[in-house]
């Protein structure tokens, strides 16, 4: 870029931030570009306590009980603290509504542009809740979610947006989405998931010394498992598999939202009997989950269709290609896109006959799995590693903030 920016953001996401496209993008690639932000936001977060991007406005807690009704407020006060430390050239808010609101009022006060910045279709989120609640009964709480997803609508869609000079999105699929909700395309920018290339290059990984991987035809999960996400397609997918591939063992590395998530899932295994067919870790250490994956023949991403995820981006399946193992995904429609693109895996739709089907293929087409696993690792170098995806927001800001409030 010409000259360095510097742009005041708000995030919805615990401060310090342990996400990657966090820590990475704007900790790691931002500042390479040229572009500096002032991270504001609630603290909570297990993140390195530098922030490498420029500095960090933490006001408030997550923890506390009253953050959903005071974390506007508090953002505001992280603003003024970040104006003072650095006038920005612009200011932008991830994923909240109310401080988006704030945002855009401050960004025209200061005359600079406001830019939104839309990882999740929240107020479809808060819509499905309202709706998971009615099924329930219509009291007072149903009463509360209602009108915290009305409200939200109309701030979003309405005012919050609309002001934006610039939305960046989740994927192409959600810049669709929104376009047709009348947002203008050429004023979003998609920046989908991505991984730091360096640190899923296989030959830097330790593979896991866990016995239990031995002599077994090992199948990947690298997520988290919860209920409410249809986690149990998994164990529907090797129960089907267990008929006719006898030593296949399932890894669900990662941890659930939730003691109750995780509860439900030991006490699924059990029921089903499959305790000795799959192997649930619980939570690890980045590393440790990359030394199980790279122990893995086959990867699995199975996400529910819907509003909610079809204009999703998830990371996992990214991260099985970078790590040279074939994806089985199903269609939403990146994930769809990212399969057609590199030929580093098959897609097929979210049923567990086709899921099984899928990898049997690969576990018994020694050359398919082979072609598969070669192709992941460039494609994602080239398309969707950070460097890359860094890139492309950089160029983005370098035409919105080079006339900064024109």
């Amino acid at each position: 870029m010409p000259e360095p920016f510097s742009i005041a953001f708000i995030v919805r996401d615990p401060l310090p931030p342990t996400r990657a496209d966090l820590l990475t993008l704007f900790g790691a690639e931002m500042p390479r570009h040229g572009v500096g932000s002032e991270l504001v936001g609630q603290s909570g977060g297990g993140g390195p306590a530098e922030w490498g991007g420029g500095g960090m406005h933490a006001v408030g807690s997550l923890n506390s009980r009253y953050a959903s009704v005071l974390s506007p407020a508090w953002d505001l006060l992280g603003l003024a603290r970040a104006w003072r430390r650095r006038k920005p050239d612009g200011i932008q808010v991830r994923d909240k509504i109310a401080s988006g609101l704030l945002g855009r009022l401050a960004a025209a006060a200061l005359g600079v542009p406001f830019l939104y910045w839309m990882s999740f279709p929240i107020v479809e989120g808060f819509e499905v809740r309202r709706d998971e609640i009615a099924r329930r009964g219509r009291g007072p709480r149903w009463l509360a979610h209602a009108a915290r997803a009305a409200a939200s609508r109309w701030l979003l869609y309405r005012l919050v947006l609309p002001g934006a000079r610039h939305v960046f999105v989740q994927s192409e699929a959600m810049a669709d989405w929104l376009a047709g909700k009348g947002l203008a395309r050429e004023r979003m920018t998609a920046v989908p998931m991505g991984v730091d290339a360096a640190l899923c290059e296989r030959g830097r990984i330790v593979p896991s010394l866990d016995s239990r991987l031995d002599g077994r035809r090992v199948v990947l999960y690298l997520g988290r498992v919860a209920q409410a996400r249809g986690s149990g397609f998994l164990l529907d997918v090797v129960e089907r598999l267990a008929l006719d591939v006898p030593d296949i063992l399932l890894v669900i590395a990662g941890d659930a939202p939730s003691g109750d998530d995780m509860a439900w899932m030991r006490a699924e295994i059990a029921r089903r009997r499959l305790d000795g067919r799959v192997l649930l870790t619980g939570w690890l250490a980045r590393q440790q989950a990359l030394g199980y994956a790279v122990r893995a023949e086959v990867g699995l991403s199975p996400i529910p269709r819907g509003v909610l995820y079809d204009v999703s981006s998830p990371t996992k399946l990214v991260e099985y290609l970078a790590l040279g193992i074939p994806g089985v995904a199903n269609d939403i429609p990146d994930q769809a896109r990212v399969l057609a693109e590199s030929g580093a895996g098959l897609c097929v739709p979210m049923e567990a006959p086709a899921f099984a089907a899928a990898v049997r293929r690969l576990l018994h087409e020694p050359g398919l799995a082979a072609s598969c696993a070669a192709r992941g690792p460039a494609w994602v170098r080239a398309h969707r590693s950070y460097a890359i995806l860094g890139r492309t927001v950089a160029q983005a800001y370098a035409g919105i903030l080079a006339g900064r409030g024109d």
